[in-house]
């Protein structure tokens, strides 16, 4: 597993081209010169479309959506939005969870809490990780546990995920379950992170945000602009991921070209030696705040 210390937008972009571009061209490229290494490694890229991008029905503007090389991957920049969605301690009836009940929808049209037949939360039970508490849901689930069961969704606390909008999803082939690659300007940190919600146009998880370095705070944290989002259409398959196998599919992407290293060298790239996650042990909780601030739809 490597971490990658990336100093600008365009070294990262040359990590994900190292990514999606065919072995022989990674290979034949890397036989000539640095510079020519370099050029063949990290070709222009290309507009894939204008996203119309809205918070709470308005339309704010159109974000570039940027095509890598000839591959399907993609990117963007956008801020963070904490999104709680999928945390056992994520909403409550008293609205002393993670996040202000209001981004979890409203009677009737509840998006991040499981429902019953009568459109009334689901709560949980006294077996639960947080009795009292609604279950929340996220857009990717675990389809072999009930959804009764808390642990059916993808735990905003414990996994970096990523939120997209549907109709970028649409647009662009990606799949619940793929990788994305998202990085943050102001901290130079960088973390791999799965495709779990359907949300806002760059929204992403407590554990994302905890990884970037960025405050984590569902309800007053984030950050309005500074983050890239490098997302592999065709990389996921469909099913929940937990950190460990996060990281693994991302090796797996990584040493599916036997010169990527060469590529990361080219690139000015440097490498290092992961530190994982300690196994069996969850992250620190997030603290509970009570001012609420929106997140957008």
């Amino acid at each position: 597993m490597y971490n990658f210390t990336v100093k600008s937008l365009s070294q990262l972009l040359a990590v994900a081209l190292s990514f999606v571009l065919p072995a022989s061209t990674m290979a034949g490229g890397l036989g000539g010169s640095t510079s020519s290494a370099a050029a063949d490694a990290c070709p222009a890229r290309s507009l894939l479309l204008d996203f119309d991008v809205y918070r709470f029905g308005t339309h704010m503007g159109q974000a570039p959506i940027w095509r890598l090389g000839s591959g399907p991957a993609y990117y963007f920049k956008s801020g963070l939005l904490i999104d709680a969605d999928g945390a056992p301690n994520a909403y409550n009836a008293e609205n002393t969870g993670l996040d202000d009940l209001y981004n979890a929808g409203e009677p009737g049209r509840w998006d991040g809490i499981v429902q019953d037949e009568d459109g009334e939360p689901v709560v949980q039970g006294p077996d639960d990780p947080f009795p009292g508490y609604y279950i929340s849901c996220t857009s990717l689930f675990d389809r072999t546990k009930h959804r009764g069961d808390p642990s059916r969704f993808v735990d905003a606390t414990q996994v970096p995920y990523v939120a997209l909008p549907h109709d970028l999803a649409a647009q662009t082939g990606t799949e619940l379950g793929d990788l994305v690659f998202v990085f943050s300007e102001d901290t130079g940190r960088s973390a791999w992170a799965i495709f779990a919600d359907i949300g806002a146009f760059g929204e992403g998880s407590i554990a994302l945000a905890e990884d970037l370095g960025i405050r984590s705070d569902a309800r007053r944290g984030g950050t309005p602009k500074g983050i890239s989002y490098v997302v592999f259409p065709g990389s996921g398959d469909g099913q929940p991921k937990s950190v460990d196998q996060i990281n693994l599919l991302a090796d797996a992407l990584m040493e599916a070209w036997s010169d990527a290293e060469k590529a990361f060298s080219c690139a000015g790239i440097v490498t290092e030696p992961a530190q994982a996650t300690p196994t069996g042990e969850s992250r620190a909780e997030s603290p509970v705040t009570e001012q609420p601030t929106t997140k957008g739809d």
